[in-house]
């Protein structure tokens, strides 16, 4: 009976809201936890009087609209904060900046519509986890968040949840001003496509989900994007890949890549006939990538550029041999005369080639009088005059005849 009393006093005093003074009215308050509690009391503020003891807030289905820097006052303890279903549309500037020793906080639920760029921003980036699932109210909410996460100096941040918030896109280098960040949840959205940039910067990530999105495909880009990321775990699958031609490249990305892949559930959902079947090892012929053709037929189909070109040059062939035909007569003559002119030049060649190499006329000296020169020049030109041609049937033949000066007398 005693022991039962002392573990019904013991329960009493650790598993029972307490309200000690300072709680705020309609919260609870757990000293042993160091946490408060604050859930469906329709508050419009987040309460004033927290103790100070307090670690961990919880403020969930309330209608705190707004937030600002006036809200977290003097609470350097508090490292866990949970905001969800709050039916808050807008973060002020400095929200957080007096929580100089969070680490999680969870914003899911919400609709964010406005956030300040340095809404996040707190001294020293003691920040780890964020949480905002469901809490991005349009595309505008996701600019305003890019923004926050550049100016918000959140170095270490290693875990951020972007789950149900319907991105159909990210923004190139999102997420470069998390360089810390060791797990991205991106599941449940509108995603269509990575893009190249997307994920840059994310050196140490671990771990990223891309489950239940849109896509049908992964483009070449979007793979080599994914490639960077190196060895992690990438989670692809309940997506709704369309199993034809174009999702060729993925299906090997699947079968070569190191990166550790949910491939169990990267599955096809159309065509009807591979509905459900399993992406990798999927064959090319199964995709409709290859019609079968006779392997005796030859591949002599060339692309139309290069076909016209050929008919072209066949064409003009064609009118260069025509024109040669209709001038055969007139290039007949041509053709002749050019022959005859060739010969008639080497036959003067040779002629001066037998003068200059006749050795009479080596006998004329270099030196003498002016007048002997003279005589020597008359007397070759003699011989030149008196040099006749006399051709027979068979050969020609050079005959010279000299007439001395003694003849003429």
């Amino acid at each position: 009976m005693c022991v039962f009393a002392v573990f019904v006093f013991w329960g009493l005093l650790f598993f029972t809201p307490h309200q000690l003074s300072g709680c705020p009215l309609s919260c609870e308050c757990f000293a042993v936890t160091s946490t408060v509690k604050c859930v469906s009391k329709s508050l419009l503020t987040v309460p004033k009087n927290i103790p100070g003891y307090a670690r961990t807030l919880i403020f969930t289905g309330n209608h705190l609209h707004q937030i600002g820097p006036d809200s977290f006052k003097k609470l350097t303890n508090v490292t866990n904060i949970i905001l969800s279903n709050n039916r808050i549309t807008e973060l002020a500037s400095h929200t957080f900046s007096a929580l100089t020793n969070l680490r999680f906080l969870d914003l899911s639920a919400n609709q964010l519509a406005l956030i300040h760029p340095e809404a996040l921003s707190i001294p020293d980036s003691p920040l780890q986890e964020l949480n905002l699932s469901q809490a991005l109210h349009n595309f505008t909410a996701l600019t305003d968040l890019t923004t926050a996460l550049r100016w918000g100096g959140l170095w270490g941040l290693l875990r951020l949840d972007l789950s149900g918030n319907h991105l159909a896109l990210l923004p190139p280098g999102m997420f470069s001003y998390v360089p810390s960040l060791r797990q991205l949840l991106l599941s449940n959205n509108s995603l269509l496509a990575v893009y190249s940039g997307t994920f840059s910067g994310m050196a140490h990530l671990e771990i990223l989900d891309l489950t239940h999105n849109a896509f049908k495909t992964l483009r070449a880009d979007g793979l080599q994007e994914l490639d960077r990321l190196g060895n992690i775990k990438i989670l692809l699958g309940n997506n709704p890949y369309n199993c034809t031609c174009e999702i060729h490249d993925f299906v090997t990305w699947l079968n070569k890549s190191k990166a550790q892949v949910d491939v169990e559930a990267v599955r096809c959902s159309s065509p009807e006939d591979l509905n459900n079947s399993l992406l990798r090892g999927l064959t090319v012929q199964a995709v409709g990538c290859i019609v079968p053709v006779l392997s005796e037929v030859t591949d002599i189909t060339l692309p139309t550029s290069y076909a016209f070109l050929g008919l072209v040059l066949g064409l003009v062939g064609m009118v260069f041999l025509f024109v040669v035909y209709l001038n055969r007569n007139g290039m007949k003559k041509w053709i002749t005369d050019t022959r005859d002119a060739c010969r008639d030049i080497l036959e003067g060649y040779h002629y001066r080639y037998e003068i200059d190499s006749d050795p009479r006329l080596g006998h004329i000296t270099a030196g003498g009088s002016r007048s002997q020169r003279h005589a020597g020049t008359t007397l070759s030109q003699q011989q030149l005059r008196d040099t006749r041609i006399i051709q027979s049937p068979t050969q020609t033949l050079a005959k010279q005849v000299t007439i001395s000066p003694n003849a003429n007398s």
